[in-house]
């Protein structure tokens, strides 16, 4: 049953997952740019989630209100989906190889957690405006073309990919059952200043800094479409300010529109921090490997005038130096870089 509620005249904006690397950037952004929005975090601070992600100015503000705990509480969802206007989906799972090692809690959270966030919002529908669910690209699996659109056949390759397609046609269902205002942005693969070292550009440029190997999964041969984390920051702010009737029930990608190698990105990244190529060494591949991935964001650049604006060798600069100044913020990370998995050989090794 929808409920009714009082409109206010300061407009709020809900994130969920805002402590991580994707969800902290884009706060920052519309923080920074909407100075007379009030922002509400829920964050469940796992080990992706950082406290540290916030800035000063953001902690002190009175335009911004954190909250602690999960999202399959469905009594806290409801209560801040009630005060909100807008509504941006980011809490999730999201590392592949963590969901080879142990699946389970990324169907709990990407799945039952997204279902008790979007039946929230579809209980107080006549406040929120919209509903911005970040999806993924890993949901296509191996693309069938050189370029993959939004209309690509979902073929999900591991069990994170399963559970985030799980969540994005549960997502989509509501729009179609019951009106309910959502839009899915699926972001191809998003790197930058603050990303967790499970991630393979922060694991080679701390590899690098601490003289370690670039350990490159597999023949390093399969693509991957970058994109800097200020573009994905902007695209969300396209599609919450774009006219609703343009985006409502659509599916977007948002990517660069080039794929690179992996072991091309470990030469590249050698090549900046001026190592040798015998640093980079070759391990067994992972199960669940999907060999392209790369964007066609036509749509977006249509329908809302988006395009990636940060090259990605400049992209890679900037996170370089990031990763340089600010050891002290990832250290405490470096146990995390690895977990064990069984690889396509039959062998136990970390990765």
């Amino acid at each position: 049953m929808k409920k009714t509620t009082q409109k206010t005249t300061q407009r709020t904006i809900l994130i969920t997952g805002a402590a991580g690397f994707i969800g902290s950037n884009v706060l920052e952004y519309l923080f920074n740019k909407y100075t007379d929005t009030r922002f509400i975090v829920l964050d469940a601070l796992t080990y992706a989630g950082n406290f540290r992600n916030f800035s000063q100015a953001l902690l002190k503000s009175p335009r911004f209100e954190f909250h602690y705990g999960d999202v399959r509480n469905h009594r806290l969802v409801e209560d801040l989906v009630s005060r909100s206007n807008i509504v941006i989906h980011f809490a999730a799972e999201t590392h592949v190889t963590r969901s080879i090692h142990d699946n389970a809690k990324f169907f709990e959270t990407d799945v039952l957690g997204t279902q008790a966030i979007t039946n929230a919002v579809y209980h107080y529908q006549d406040k929120v405006e919209r509903f911005l669910h970040i999806s993924t690209c890993e949901v296509y699996g191996a693309g069938l073309v050189p370029k993959m659109d939004e209309d690509h056949p979902l073929n999900p390759h591991s069990p994170y990919a399963a559970a985030k397609a799980g969540a994005d046609r549960l997502v989509y269902s509501y729009y179609v059952t019951y009106g309910t205002p959502v839009i899915i942005l699926r972001p191809f693969n998003i790197f930058g200043p603050r990303q967790h070292l499970e991630k393979v550009i922060p694991r080679f440029i701390t590899s690098a800094i601490l003289g370690e190997p670039l350990t490159v999964h597999g023949d390093g041969k399969f693509e991957r479409d970058f994109m800097y984390v200020e573009d994905i920051a902007r695209a969300v702010d396209k599609l919450i300010h774009a006219p609703l009737k343009k985006v409502v029930g659509h599916v977007f990608n948002a990517g660069s529109g080039k794929a690179v190698s992996i072991v091309k990105i470990a030469k590249t990244i050698a090549e900046e921090m001026k190592l040798p190529n015998s640093q980079i060494i070759f391990v067994g591949d992972r199960p669940g490997q999907v060999s392209t991935f790369a964007c066609n964001y036509k749509k977006m650049n249509r329908l809302v005038n988006w395009e990636p604006k940060k090259d990605f060798i400049n992209g890679l600069r900037e996170t370089i130096q990031w990763y340089k100044n600010n050891k002290d913020v990832w250290k405490d990370q470096l146990w995390l870089r690895s977990v064990p998995i069984i690889t396509r050989e039959g062998k136990t090794e970390y990765h």
